[in-house]
């Protein structure tokens, strides 16, 4: 999917869908839609969900910019997890792309 002008670079919407691409990251990204998100509440939501696959998928949100992770100093101390400006810019489009299945 490219056009003459960009030939040679990454179409926008593959470059998308490749970030997201992977077992848990699109269930991840709706979870964060619907609000903060804290690791062992994932592990409880998300069948099949194992520790490790599921720092790694949250990892890799968090590198793409589509997730913050935001240590809470509150006790008892954990991390939670928030959309970022950039997550929150693609909701729009997965809620179209929702509305088509």
């Amino acid at each position: 999917m490219t056009t003459p002008e960009n030939t040679g670079k990454e179409c926008p919407a593959q470059a998308l869908l490749k970030l997201l691409a992977g077992k848990w990251k699109p269930e991840l990204f709706k979870l964060a839609v619907a609000g903060p998100m804290r690791f062992n509440s994932l592990l409880r939501q998300i069948n099949g969900a194992n520790k490790q696959s599921l720092s790694v998928a949250l990892k890799e949100l968090e590198t793409a910019g589509l997730l913050d992770k935001i240590t809470v100093s509150e006790k008892p101390l954990h991390i939670e997890y928030h959309l970022s400006e950039k997550g929150k810019a693609l909701v729009p489009i997965f809620e179209q792309l929702e509305g088509m299945a």
